[in-house]
């Protein structure tokens, strides 16, 4: 997931899955590939996608992956879960904590390339060159643009390397952004390094887990006959504007991951953007039934709800002290059925 460029550029690193007995999407980041095909030459190349208007063909599986930052860990999260760690020679993105058992250690523990970054912690264009990758990751095509110091996509196909915009980014638009986006994420991943029926399998997950949630949901909400929860999203130690609350959620992947979980966003209306730019007093304004604090590195997110709580005693959910605490599940990535899952049994507790 992208965020706005003066975060990427604020940030030192950028902005990463429980295996569950229901059917979570989640797999172990030490998977191996082999159980779902070689990932290199051979059966199923070439490979060709159409990407941002651009048609990359691949004769083989990458070797040399390097993932830019770009505010995300939508990428790495995705090539980890496929199991394909071994084809990562440098990273940027990163998160400091995970809903995924072991996910913020093992993408710490992936090499870095030790090269200098720039003022918006990514790889600059002569480095990205000196790295020799064949593969290319970015969330949105900034990653690729030369007025801000990049490789561009022309010119790194020039020295052999491919290159990918995750989906959502050739437009810089993530309040379009669904939990279809992270499944395409994926696949395409899948179809690059020709492990396809891995990315199925996790996508098969997911949505299963996803479904027996909601049903729990719709069965328990329709027994009480309520309206659907009104729900706050934000993050507890990041600024995304002028205001005191510029880090609210408005569009996005967010509010899809909402509805499955039977909840509403709050502030849906507040922006057509991804966040809200938002005053103190509309916040007061505006009833709130339950928070969801994103946490980044902060080692004590709950203690953000605990002060939103105070600061705004009238919501229901400062009442009934109705928050919980996330991270990576709520972006782009294999993990949202994890998200969909904490946040039902938050907003429907009966129904578990």
């Amino acid at each position: 997931m992208s965020l706005n460029r003066p975060v990427a550029a604020a940030l030192t690193a950028a902005l990463c899955l429980l295996t569950a007995a229901c059917g979570s999407s989640s797999g172990g980041d030490e998977e191996s590939t082999r159980a779902d095909g070689a990932a290199g030459a051979g059966s199923g190349y070439p490979v060709t996608l159409d990407n941002c208007g651009r048609k990359e063909t691949f004769e083989k599986a990458p070797s040399r992956v390097v993932v830019m930052n770009g505010a995300s860990v939508a990428e790495v999260s995705t090539l980890l879960a496929l199991g394909l760690k071994d084809r990562i020679i440098a990273n940027q993105q990163s998160w400091g904590m995970s809903e995924v058992a072991g996910r913020a250690a093992a993408v710490k523990a992936l090499p870095t390339g030790d090269i200098k970054l720039n003022e918006a912690s990514d790889i600059p264009r002569e480095a990205m060159f000196g790295l020799r990758p064949d593969l290319v990751l970015s969330v949105t095509t900034y990653g690729f643009d030369q007025k801000n110091g990049f490789a561009t996509r022309e010119q790194l196909e020039q020295v052999g390397a491919h290159t990918y915009v995750s989906p959502q980014g050739c437009d810089d638009d993530p309040s379009r952004m669904t939990v279809a986006d992270s499944y395409r994420l994926l696949r395409d991943m899948g179809k690059i390094f020709h492990v396809e029926n891995r990315a199925e399998k996790l996508i098969a997950a997911s949505r299963k887990h996803i479904a027996a949630v909601s049903r729990k949901v719709e069965k328990a909400a329709a027994k009480r006959g309520q309206e659907k929860p009104k729900v706050m999203v934000l993050f507890s130690d990041m600024a995304m504007g002028n205001n005191a609350f510029s880090s609210v959620f408005a569009r996005g992947i967010v509010n899809d991951i909402l509805a499955r979980a039977g909840g509403t966003n709050a502030f849906e209306g507040a922006a057509t953007t991804l966040f809200a730019d938002l005053s103190k007093e509309k916040v007061a304004a505006t009833d709130v039934d339950a928070v969801v604090v994103l946490g980044f590195n902060d080692s004590d997110p709950a203690a953000y709800a605990r002060k939103l709580f105070k600061e705004f005693p009238q919501w229901p959910a400062a009442r009934n002290n109705t928050y919980v605490t996330l991270s990576d599940s709520m972006y782009l990535g294999p993990s949202n059925d994890l998200a969909v899952e904490r946040v039902a049994k938050l907003l429907h507790p009966d129904a578990f």
